[in-house]
């Protein structure tokens, strides 16, 4: 079978790309024999004015590129970002399967989580909502969550049984490290042995709730617990960098930018609590990465986080920050209560593999093929008694 792996744009999204390079390596595993071919829209000129990159990054994304894809020859081609869901129109006037990913329809459910993400919003979110749109033209559809799978039907009104739910897994290099390696780390960030070391990973998008853990952060210190924060990937916004200042806690928060694979992992081990109080999530990637690296997980208990965590995580009401900072001083008076969370993470972690992903992945593609060949052998038996009947009148 040749598969066509419909990616977006080089560097447009780091979580599309993780998503992409992991299930091609799960099913070079599953399936050997198969072909696997990758496209993806041109890359801006970064050279040219601004104006300009924005007209040819359209033209690209909705003209050219599909163009590009209908001379494309595959057995299906699965779109790997729903945004991109406008895509299975036009396969489907070429009489080319297809499927799409959808990981989230945070900007239907939520909108005002989409203000302050484009220079153009009114534009961007008119082109993101045509490519979900574009998503009930698809053979099939898989969702990374059954929460997400919910929205797609509420919002979308596509049926469920053209559904599949297959969730995210996590990658192997998400591990646990040597324990004197991490106690050199710790040491090097300048933390104390009794220091309850709390993590965020990823956005700063106002569904993830940064502001809670500070809140809470601000409580801990209150309560004489010796407690930091590690932020990484994007930055505080300005109004949290104003509320470390006005609330002092200076000394214990920091920002450790956006490390490398290798460099996260230790960050991973040396915390003592991944706490992701995010009001919406498709998925929640980062709770499967904290566990795998032993790390104890708060997240809240909204959307897709409670199916991704199980009874491997404690689940918090996501703005309940008395709540919150009641669990995580409950998880450092009481070692023990920690480590039972880690060892059920562990646990946890061994159900989201990228092989058992691909799997189940492989068997969608061979679903929708499977029905493609039956409609094209009944179209041409049923063919010949027409053209008959035709003649005959």
């Amino acid at each position: 079978m040749r598969i066509a792996i419909l990616r977006r744009t080089a560097g447009a999204s780091w979580s599309m790309d993780v998503y992409a390079d992991r299930l091609i390596d799960g099913l070079k595993k599953v399936r050997p024999d198969w072909t696997i071919v990758q496209c993806a829209p041109a890359s801006e000129q970064k050279q040219q004015p601004f104006w300009l990159r924005g007209i040819q990054k359209y033209y690209e994304r909705y003209w050219r590129y599909p163009a590009k894809l209908s001379k494309l020859n595959a057995d299906i081609f699965h779109i790997i970002d729903h945004s991109d869901g406008y895509l299975s129109s036009w396969l489907k006037r070429q009489s080319k399967s297809n499927i799409v990913t959808c990981h989230d329809l945070i900007n239907l459910v939520m909108p005002e989580t989409f203000v302050g993400r484009a220079k153009f919003p009114a534009i961007s979110m008119m082109a993101w909502r045509l490519g979900v749109q574009g998503m009930k033209k698809a053979d099939r559809i898989i969702t990374v969550s059954t929460h997400t799978k919910n929205d797609t039907v509420e919002h979308l009104g596509i049926c469920d049984r053209k559904i599949a739910v297959i969730p995210n897994a996590v990658d192997s290099s998400f591990r646990q490290l040597d324990s004197e390696r991490i106690r050199q780390f710790r040491q090097q960030q300048g933390l104390e042995p009794n220091t309850l070391c709390l993590l965020n990973v990823g956005s700063n998008n106002a569904r993830k709730n940064i502001s809670t853990i500070l809140k809470v952060v601000s409580q801990l210190k209150s309560q004489k617990i010796p407690a930091c924060f590690w932020k990484v990937g994007a930055d505080f916004n300005l109004e949290q960098k104003n509320l470390i200042k006005n609330w002092g806690l200076q000394d214990c928060i920091t920002y450790l930018g956006q490390p490398e694979a290798e460099n996260l992992v230790e960050i991973y081990n040396a915390a003592d609590c991944l706490v992701a109080p995010s009001t919406y999530e498709g998925f929640g990637l980062t709770i499967l990465e904290a566990m795998s690296c032993g790390t104890a997980v708060v997240t809240a208990n909204v959307t897709s986080m409670p199916e991704v965590a199980g009874d491997a995580a404690i689940l918090v009401p996501p703005l309940d920050t008395a709540e919150i900072a009641k669990q995580l001083t409950q998880l450092y008076l009481n070692p023990g209560e920690r480590q039972e969370l880690v060892n059920k993470g562990l646990e946890r972690v061994k159900q989201f593999t990228w092989e058992q992903t691909a799997e189940k992945v492989a068997r969608v593609y061979e679903q929708v093929v499977s029905a493609a060949k039956s409609s094209t052998t009944e179209a041409a038996f049923y063919l010949p008694s027409i053209i008959s009947r035709s003649n005959q009148g």
